[in-house]
């Protein structure tokens, strides 16, 4: 097949970590064709769906893990599937690449599909299973903000749209920042807040569950820095081997029919304890960790769930 890669500069990024790399290995070996470009390259011209970018051959070696060919303009009709992988911030931006790539639907397949991926935000799809989730308030009102917190005392506050750990704060009861940190937020946005009851159990880890065409692969563990409260890798979490519970495959049953169903081939949750915190489908990562940890071929796992829908 011909596949093509929607992704952020593939010069900087750990080949020991990133999951897009790990799919780009797994494609080449099958024999398919890859080519890469940046977001900005994406444009609609005249009917056309084209990016700018190049043809790509990948390898594991530190420093040396990418050639490309000659840089090109192309017909992304032309290619069997193409993979939405740019990180967020979920802005205007990113969803203006997802209105594009999805009139390439049905003859190209990007993965995941770009109508649900716009209509699926990581800490919004959750509101679909509130008995899944713990108590959880979005909104810009203040007022209604510091109500939630006088129900509840302990609370996360984080940016409604935000990714990698980034703007999450740990407001216990005796924290006066409430008000500061609202008036810094609205001060550069518009977008609202969330405020979620805290969970101690984050101290032990965020679990990543990893699902399939929404069956879960495994999960791995994402255990807080010292002296910190998030647990993302991106701030300094330490991924941890770990098993799913039966906690973890309840929750994959019930949002794993809605995932399959939107073309959410590779999705990453998030839990803490007995709870769904977030559903990731815009770039979820945790590939490589899980094949560390259980020798499990995620991304090979994530191909065959794409070849069949291929047929």
């Amino acid at each position: 097949m011909k596949i093509a890669f929607q992704m952020d500069p593939i010069g900087p990024i750990d080949i020991t970590a990133d999951s897009t790399f790990r799919l780009m290995i797994e494609a080449q070996e099958r024999g398919h064709e890859l080519y890469y470009y940046t977001p900005d390259a994406l444009a609609y011209e005249e009917g056309r769906i084209t990016a700018r970018g190049w043809p790509l051959e990948v390898r594991r070696v530190a420093g040396d893990h990418y050639r490309l060919g000659e840089n090109q303009a192309v017909d992304l009709a032309d290619f069997d599937v193409v993979w939405l992988r740019q990180d967020p911030p979920f802005d205007m931006h990113y969803i203006t690449t997802t209105h594009l790539l999805e009139r390439l639907s049905p003859a190209t397949l990007v993965v995941n599909d770009p109508f649900w991926v716009r209509n699926f935000p990581e800490k919004l799809l959750i509101l679909n299973f509130p008995d899944l989730m713990p108590p959880t308030t979005i909104a810009r009102d203040l007022a209604t903000i510091r109500a939630f917190r006088a129900r509840h005392g302990d609370v996360i506050l984080k940016p409604l749209y935000g990714n990698g750990g980034a703007g999450v704060f740990h407001l216990p009861e005796s924290d006066r920042n409430l008000a500061s940190l609202h008036e810094m937020f609205t001060g550069f946005s518009r977008e609202p807040l969330i405020v979620q009851k805290y969970l101690p159990d984050v101290s032990r880890g965020d679990k990543r569950v990893i699902l399939v065409d929404g069956a879960p692969i495994g999960a791995i563990n994402r255990v807080p820095a010292e002296g910190e409260t998030r647990s993302n890798m991106h701030v300094g979490g330490r991924p941890e081997k770990v098993g799913l519970t039966d906690r973890d495959r309840e929750i994959c049953a019930r949002i794993g029919p809605l995932l399959r169903e939107k073309g959410q081939i590779f999705v990453g949750i998030d839990v803490i304890g007995d709870y769904l915190t977030e559903i990731n489908v815009t770039s979820p990562t945790g590939l490589q960790e899980l094949e560390r940890f259980d020798g499990t071929n995620g991304a090979g796992l994530i191909w065959d769930a794409i070849q069949a829908r291929r047929g």
